[in-house]
């Protein structure tokens, strides 16, 4: 396992640490690099699941409608309704004990993304960018990390088949620059294993020059107290969301973002008017 403490310096490989690796450790690594990848942290059959759950959807989905979006490009999102298997992913309990720490300066945080990205060949690079500038580019402070997000491998990544571009340690740099492609490195990794980012991170979708689409699985989580990218209320319709695990309910957003931010009516919990049972204070709220 490497070590995740070096001195920041020019751009070089995504650092890989073992499935075995702590989220201490991994958070650490974020820190440093503000990005890391684990390696086969679930095995390939369950990769198989997803995709077998998603297909329909996925062959559903058009390309995208600009650049960005990529025109050989398939993002589809309500994983959570569509795919049993995609709850295990979101609340894996390694990601989630690391997103615990990287974010663990926010009251809370919640689940921000769930979206299968299916670029296909052909499809050129994305332009390098910055997720957090999803919040109207809002400038968030050097080292305030609003989101981290995670990016697992549903085929092998390589270089040429549109693996995720990274600038590693980017997220210390200066916002709002025009960072180019050459300045990136490919986050090559086996397939089942999980790329762990900040939304500070500078990156891009890569291009894919083989004959056969590249498939990922993009899951992010994201301050509680900003708005969900994708609106993870209306994409579970209350009667699947019902079925689900409290601890997923609450990652979605069914709590209290802040000390008085996301109550119901008469300062009813989320979760209780969704489950139809009495309204009852969330502990670990103060004002100050």
């Amino acid at each position: 396992m490497s070590s995740p403490n070096r001195d920041p310096g020019s751009p070089d490989e995504v650092r890989h640490l073992s499935p075995d690796t702590s989220p201490a450790l991994i958070a650490e690594a974020l820190a440093v690099d503000g990005a890391v990848i684990v390696d086969r942290l679930v095995d390939p059959a369950t990769i198989d699941t997803f995709f077998a759950e998603m297909e329909p959807w996925i062959a559903a989905t058009p390309h995208g409608a600009d650049d960005f979006a990529g025109r050989f490009t398939r993002r589809t999102g309500g994983l959570i309704a569509r795919s049993p298997t995609a709850r295990e992913l979101v609340s894996h309990p390694l990601v989630t004990g690391t997103v615990d720490l990287v974010l663990g300066h926010l009251t809370t945080y919640q689940l921000h993304l769930t979206q299968v990205i299916e670029i296909g060949p052909g499809n050129p690079a994305q332009v390098v960018h910055r997720d957090q500038w999803a919040f109207d580019f809002f400038p968030f402070p050097s080292g305030y990390e609003v989101q981290c997000n995670t990016i697992w491998a549903g085929d092998d990544f390589t270089a040429d088949n549109g693996a995720t571009r990274l600038v590693p340690r980017s997220h210390l740099m200066e916002d709002r620059l025009r960072l180019d492609h050459t300045q990136t490195v490919p986050a090559e990794m086996e397939k089942g294993s999980v790329l762990l980012y900040t939304g500070s991170l500078y990156h891009s979708g890569g291009e894919n020059r083989t004959d056969r689409p590249r498939r990922g699985i993009n899951i992010t989580y994201s301050a509680g107290f900003l708005r969900q990218e994708e609106n993870q209320y209306l994409s579970v319709p209350p009667e699947t969301a019902r079925k689900l695990p409290e601890s997923l309910l609450r990652l979605m957003g069914y709590r209290r973002g802040a000390y008085a931010l996301g109550y119901v009516d008469d300062l009813r919990d989320p979760l209780d008017v969704l489950l139809g049972r009495d309204s009852r204070s969330e502990a670990g709220f103060s004002p100050i």
